[in-house]
């Protein structure tokens, strides 16, 4: 049994790689390709267009002159087929003389004379004479009164005997008419030799394949040497396009990795200012609050001598000072409750904000509907105390100038993208009337922290329809570098 080696038959290009191959080549090398191509067809076309006008121009005079060369021997003896189907005896012996032994017959070697219906009435050669062909396109064309020519075909049925001759003929076919009415009694048929003829036609063509080809070369020379110029210009600008991407890309890598890092400070700068707050109310509650609480105490025990002696203006000063005092420890405990954060480690963001809202409902006396939608991946710890700080800012500012009508925070997780909304039903304010809104709302600072961890803040508020402020922060990058 004989097997054949399927390996080594030869593979055809497919159409991917003629793809890839095309555009590996350079602009002029594509030109060069698909021009020539589209000059070559063009080429062609015109060429064989030009050919053939040249052949139709040279085969209608050729005939003409030769059918009114004809006519003026042929057309008076044939002159009782106006009125019969056949030609008297002389008449016969007259067209015979005339096409032998004469410089007539040299030119032309074969003459029938036609009727209506495809009869041959007359032929130089006898045996066709007498006989009804099928009238062909040429012989119709005559009786409309047209000179009809054809060069060396001789494909019709009667044209058998002029086929053997092996010579190059010129078949003409031309009206006879009538003296005085004009009208066509007949057709003439001639079989010119046309050895000139064709030698001529090959010249005449020759020329213009030449002509066209030459006109051709130039076209796509000169075509050629624009493509050239601009394929170098291309060239040239492509490679100092191709250094500037290089270097803008270079340049954006830098940006980015410097980007990063800043990000990347401002999240352990966020961490470091949260120690430095833990430490200052740290500080406070075991410096200044211990001190307000010691000095209250002394001064119970100091109101009690005081009020032994009975002097109503000391007491009524002591009372004053007790009071301050009082009211500075709520102040400095109410600053280390708001310097210092609870631990965030272990809260998932929906845990986060509750318990910064239930902070918020519990110093204020006020409600907070907490709508939470998504669930939020583990969150970084700049990104926990951002969200933290944003909620407790956003809410204590619904509370003083909103009256925490209406206090809503909405928390969205979707697409790796962390969303917070906090809004309220008070008076609102007007963007125009107060362009430095952010200055009262006290968000400026908060802004910058949510920025530097790639997010942002948006303010909406209109007067009489409360304001919604709202946080955005990607969570592509919640990991600390």
């Amino acid at each position: 049994m004989q097997t054949t080696d399927v390996s080594l038959a030869p593979r055809l290009p497919s159409a991917a790689d003629l793809k890839s191959r095309w555009f590996g080549l350079s602009l002029m090398q594509q030109f060069a390709l698909m021009g020539s191509v589209v000059l070559l067809l063009g080429m062609l076309v015109i060429g064989f267009w030009v050919s053939k006008q040249i052949e139709n121009g040279v085969l209608r005079n050729s005939a003409a002159a030769t059918a009114l060369f004809m006519r003026s021997f042929i057309e008076p003896e044939v002159q009782e087929l106006g009125v019969q189907a056949n030609l008297e005896p002389d008449s016969e012996q007259a067209l015979t003389k005339l096409l032998s032994g004469t410089e007539f017959s040299r030119r032309v070697v074969s003459v029938k004379i036609w009727k209506e219906g495809g009869l041959v009435t007359f032929s130089s050669r006898k045996s066709v004479a007498g006989e009804r062909f099928p009238e062909t396109d040429n012989l119709k064309a005559a009786w409309r009164g047209e000179v009809a020519a054809e060069f060396d075909a001789l494909k019709d049925q009667e044209d058998a005997r002029e086929r053997d001759a092996g010579i190059p003929l010129l078949e003409i076919y031309s009206p006879l008419r009538q003296n005085g009415t004009g009208r066509i009694i007949a057709v003439a048929e001639f079989y010119e030799r046309a050895d000139q003829l064709k030698a001529q036609l090959n010249r005449s063509i020759l020329t213009s394949w030449l002509v066209v080809g030459s006109v051709t070369l130039l076209m796509l020379a000169a075509l050629s040497g624009i493509v050239v110029r601009g394929s170098r210009t291309i060239k040239r600008q492509r490679l100092a396009l191709e250094d500037q991407v290089r270097h803008l890309s270079e340049l954006l890598a830098q940006n980015k990795d410097l980007h990063w890092r800043l990000q990347r400070a401002s999240r352990r700068t966020v961490e470091i200012n949260e120690r430095y707050l833990r430490r200052i109310s740290a500080d406070l509650h075991d410096g200044p609050a211990q001190l307000l609480a010691f000095a209250l105490l002394r001064l119970d025990s100091l109101k009690k001598r005081v009020g032994k002696d009975g002097d109503p203006k000391a007491q009524e000063e002591l009372d004053l000072v007790q009071s301050s005092l009082s009211d500075a420890l709520g102040e400095v405990r109410s600053l280390c409750n708001g310097l210092t954060l609870p631990e965030l480690q272990a809260l998932s963001a929906e845990a986060l904000v509750r318990d910064v809202t239930a902070a918020h409902e519990r110093r204020t006396g006020t409600g907070v509907e907490v709508v939470v939608e998504g669930t939020a991946p583990t969150l970084s710890q700049p990104i926990k105390i951002g969200l933290y700080r944003f909620v407790q800012e956003t809410l204590n500012n619904a509370y003083h100038h909103a009256k925490g009508q209406g206090q809503r925070v909405r928390l969205n997780c979707r697409e790796n993208r962390l969303e917070v909304e906090v809004s309220d039903r008070g008076q609102g304010f007007s963007a125009e009337a107060r362009p430095n809104a952010d200055c009262g709302l006290g968000l400026p600072g908060l802004r910058e922290r949510i920025e530097s961890l790639g997010g942002g803040v948006h303010i909406d508020s209109r007067p009489g329809e409360g304001t919604r402020v709202t946080m955005y922060c990607s969570l592509d990058n919640t990991s600390e570098a």
